[in-house]
């Protein structure tokens, strides 16, 4: 059964806003300037992720992390997105958006993604733009992208992760616990968060430029 039908069988859970974490309290002030810093240096990782997710007339998709939807004009309009976030001030900018754009497709719920009241198996792909360095635990969140996602769908992860060079890993590592403080982390392993969600990457691509990101696409099993 694909994700369009079973839609009505998920009931979004009640979510606090207070700002629990450093991140939180980050993105709660980065808000009103996000697309300014995080917009057009990035937008070439968000089209190419669109494009890998390979979205079908009547697909059902999760975006997991929506922010101010930056993503949400690149969507075909014959899709369906469900897209979570947090953070109010995010989820007010995404809601001006969708309503300026007259983005009827897409529909938002403020949840938790380490906790998603979706049922399993219902989405055609799942999606995490730039999100997993600024959640608490991404391997938490990576087991539950995967949950949601139908057999066979796309879950694509669009983020930086620990470099393989020496030096560069030894740099974010050191950095991370500074950065951390400021909303993300520099130091996430792509290889324990793929293993550890139980993850299979059918390609890893390098994203952006300078090319410190990387656009992951996992097939679910």
């Amino acid at each position: 059964m694909t994700a369009s039908r079973q839609h009505s069988q998920f009931v979004p859970r009640p979510v606090s806003r207070e700002l629990t974490s450093a991140g939180d309290a980050a993105y709660h002030r980065l808000s009103p300037i996000y697309d300014l810093v995080f917009g057009a240096p990035l937008q070439p990782g968000r089209v190419a992720a669109i494009g890998r997710m390979a979205i079908s007339p009547g697909d059902h998709v999760l975006e997991v992390g929506a922010g101010t939807g930056l993503n949400f004009p690149l969507y075909p309009r014959g899709c369906q997105v469900t897209a979570i976030d947090l953070s109010g001030p995010m989820l007010e900018r995404a809601r001006t958006r969708i309503d300026r754009d007259g983005l009827r497709h897409i529909e938002l719920v403020a949840q938790d993604a380490a906790a998603m009241s979706f049922a399993s198996d219902v989405f055609d792909a799942v999606y995490a733009p730039y999100v997993m360095s600024a959640v608490a635990d991404p391997i938490r969140v990576a087991r539950e992208m995967r949950r949601v996602c139908r057999p066979g769908g796309r879950i694509v992860i669009l983020n930086h992760f620990r470099s393989t060079t020496p030096l560069l890993s030894w740099l974010e590592s050191a950095l991370s616990p500074v950065t951390v403080h400021v909303g993300f982390r520099l130091d996430l392993s792509l290889t324990r968060l793929l293993e550890q969600a139980r993850l299979r990457a059918a390609s890893i691509e390098t994203a952006n430029f300078p090319p410190m990101w990387s656009l992951v696409t996992c097939i679910k099993d």
